[in-house]
């Protein structure tokens, strides 16, 4: 996860401690970090969306976690000190037991997230959500208007997942919207960015396309669309933050956007170009994230390395603590993602920027090439910027 404010702009942002190393609580080295866990507390969902990596759908899945088994897991995970739970689906709203899981988890000292297509937060839902104490509610838009409903799966999903939005500003609870960039919303990303500043929105997160579930049937954008896209992200970023309203803005499963961003600074600004490479050397990008400071439990209570690698499976928290399986030295797939950069083949292995991206999306990697340590092929950088070219 990339924090664009805080990089390109040099604006200080929440969970700088976590994810660069600055202020109070900070770990000592990134590798240090306890993981963020994103939880699919159900797979079942209201709608059905083109790129949802659960696959998921409306009706009933058997197997998933009981309520007394998720009170073992919230119990586990506050002892454990995670920095922050993201409370996932599906859609986690649809959970029968979502506000007694919330305040449970709440009451244990656990930073809580949400990730919610929005259509089920009503006024009095919003109100709920900011007594709990959520610190953050994650609505995902993929369009404007018809783009969003088509890419969800119903009409009028885009109308309430703007509801949404508004219901959480009226309580003053903290929203975000999160996209994943592809062929089909990346044209409207103006109209995008026009609607983020014209509601208000406090954070914005901007995916990059991985080809897990559904998503697998959706095409990659090309690379020179990817840069443009980052470009225009930026230039918006700035100019918030030039008009004295920055926003949390990041961008999420492409860690070869910190090197483009201090590539950009170097150019425009060398001396904020040197502050960057220094957050981003400490972070060490994706080789620091799956596996290290992210992580997944998914609706059977299977453990993995990130929320897109289902195929990898560390353990389930219904025979052991998620503890127990993180810190397990014996998985040799999970130890080596550990050492990833030891691994590494091709541009990956060769890149000047190998320190800062750690590798590029390795899942991804995986998905599209049959090998997990091949090259990541959504690496937009060209040879010459990565150096292996004169």
């Amino acid at each position: 996860m990339i924090n664009l404010t805080r990089l390109y702009c040099d604006v200080a942002q929440p969970m700088d401690h976590l994810r660069y190393g600055r202020g109070h609580g900070a770990p000592k080295a990134a590798k240090e970090r306890r993981p963020i866990v994103v939880w699919n507390i159900t797979r079942r969902c209201n709608l059905k969306c083109l790129h949802c990596y659960q696959d998921s759908d409306s009706k009933f899945y058997p197997g998933e976690l009981s309520w007394e088994q998720c009170q073992t897991v919230v119990d586990d995970l506050a002892d454990f000190g995670v920095p922050a739970v993201l409370l996932s689906g599906g859609e986690p709203t649809i959970h029968p037991h979502f506000f007694d899981l919330a305040e449970y988890a709440a009451s244990k000292g656990l930073r809580l997230t949400l990730s919610t297509n929005g259509t089920l937060i009503d006024a009095d839902w919003a109100r709920r959500i900011k007594e709990i104490g959520f610190s953050y509610v994650g609505i995902s838009l993929d369009g404007m208007g018809d783009t969003h409903d088509h890419f969800r799966g119903r009409q009028g999903a885009f109308e309430k997942a703007v509801a949404a939005f508004r219901h959480c500003k009226a309580v003053d609870q903290k929203v975000g919207l999160r996209l994943t960039l592809a062929r089909h919303n990346i044209e409207d990303l103006d109209n995008i960015l026009d609607f983020i500043e014209r509601e208000e929105i406090d954070r914005v997160c901007f995916y990059h396309l991985v080809y897990s579930g559904r998503g697998s049937e959706l095409h990659e954008v090309p690379h020179e669309e990817t840069r443009r896209a980052i470009d225009k992200i930026l230039d918006r970023t700035a100019d918030w933050v030039a008009r004295g309203t920055p926003r949390e803005v990041l961008t999420v499963d492409q860690p070869v956007d910190g090197p483009y961003l201090y590539l950009r600074l170097l150019r425009e600004n060398p001396e904020r170009a040197a502050r960057a490479w220094e957050l981003l050397n400490w972070n060490g990008g994706a080789a620091n994230s799956s596996g290290t400071g992210i992580s997944n439990i998914d609706t059977q209570g299977n453990v993995h390395p990130d929320q897109f690698w289902h195929d990898m499976t560390l353990g389930n928290v219904k025979e052991r603590k998620f503890s127990e399986i993180w810190t397990n030295r014996d998985n040799e797939t999970l130890a080596a993602l550990r050492d990833r950069t030891a691994h590494l083949k091709g541009r990956c292995k060769d890149c000047r920027f190998l320190k800062v991206c750690g590798g590029g999306f390795r899942v991804r990697a995986l998905q599209m090439t049959g090998d997990l340590w091949a090259p990541d092929p959504s690496c937009y950088l060209e040879e010459e910027e990565i150096g292996m070219v004169g």
